[in-house]
Formats: C-alpha cells, structure tokens, sequence
C-alpha cells in the first residue's frame, strides 16, 4: 500500500541576506524577501514500511503526476504485481493523465499495475501521505529557498534519512473513530422483526 500526495513550495530568498547564529541569539532573517516561483513536491509514502519517495517538479499538472505514477510503477516498485495506491480527489489525480502523457499501451500497462482508492470527499486527512508531508515541512522547508535545486537536495537528504531510519506513521484513526467521523458513508441497515 503507497499513499500519494502532494504540496506546493514558494521559492523565495532573502535579499539583505542573513544573520548567522550566535552564542545566545538565534540566526536572524529579514522580513523582505524576493519571489522565485514555486515548485511541487510529490510524495509516496508506505505507511507500514517506513519507506518513501519524493520527486521535487517545477509544476503540478496532470502530466507532472502521470510521470510520477510511471516512475511509481518502473523506478521505485518494478517488482511490484500490483500496487494499491490511495489518493485524494483531486482532479489530476485520475488513470486518464496517464493517456494525455504517454502512448495508449504504456498507459495500459502503468494503470494495470495500480489499484486506485480514493479518500472521501473533505476526507483528504485520511491519507497518510497528508501526515508525511506535514513531517517534510516542519523538518525540511520551513526556511526560505530560492532554487528548485536547493529544494532537490534538502529533500533528497531528507528522505534518505527518514529512509534509513525506517519512521513509520503511528496512524491512531480507529475503526470506531470512523464510525462517528464518517457515519454518512456507513449503510443504515433497518432489521424487521419477525412476527
């Protein structure tokens, strides 16, 4: 099982430069900073496993995704027979990026290989990967980064270390917690009495 997602990264730098930290004062950055675009971060995490994988992209279209589930597919799970993938609703993510980006047969042969699930609507907190990228922005993007290169190599070092050090997700939503969070997905089921 993967979950997928993904988030955005302003590119910014800080013109007047910085103060580095001293004994008893901490590294000072001014407040004027000057834009760089952004760029788009997508993550693939096994929750289980306490494996993952980002790909650092200068956008976030339906092509962009359609390369990442190829890569999903070829470069990160080649073994795989088939790959259960969780996905939010968002309208890129659907098997049909993969006909707009690659040729009929190889798009085939990508989306045989992945079980698509999607999180309910305004349910998006229900995948894990919405728990992992919140990890990767307090402990990788909380500064201000001018290059996508940059970003590249923060996050690269990042995930090997999360990687090597194999941190799970400790996902604590119950069972009965989504029986009372997600009642309207559950089924009434009326039982008659028999006379």
């Amino acid at each position: 099982m993967v979950c997928l997602d993904e988030i955005s990264k302003a590119l910014h730098s800080t013109p007047r430069g910085e103060i580095p930290p001293q004994p008893e004062r901490p590294k000072r950055v001014d407040y004027e900073y000057q834009r760089h675009g952004t760029c788009a971060l997508f993550l693939a995490v096994e929750p289980l496993s306490g494996f993952r994988h980002v790909w650092v992209r200068e956008r976030r279209t339906k092509l962009d995704f359609a390369q990442v589930l190829h890569d999903l597919v070829d470069v990160v799970y080649p073994e795989a027979e088939r790959i259960v993938l969780v996905v939010d609703n968002l309208n890129i993510h659907r098997p049909d990026c993969l006909y707009e980006r690659f040729a009929p047969d190889e798009a085939r042969r990508i989306a045989n290989k992945i079980e698509w699930h999607y999180t309910p609507e305004h349910g998006s907190w229900l995948n894990m990967a919405e728990c992992e990228l919140s990890v990767l922005k307090r402990q990788c993007l909380k500064e201000r980064i001018p290059a996508i290169e940059a970003v590249r190599r923060k996050v690269s070092a990042w995930q090997e270390r999360r990687n090597q050090a194999q941190a799970t997700i400790d996902w604590r939503f119950t069972t009965e917690d989504a029986r009372i969070k997600l009642k309207r997905l559950y089924p009434i089921v009326k039982v008659q009495e028999s006379a």
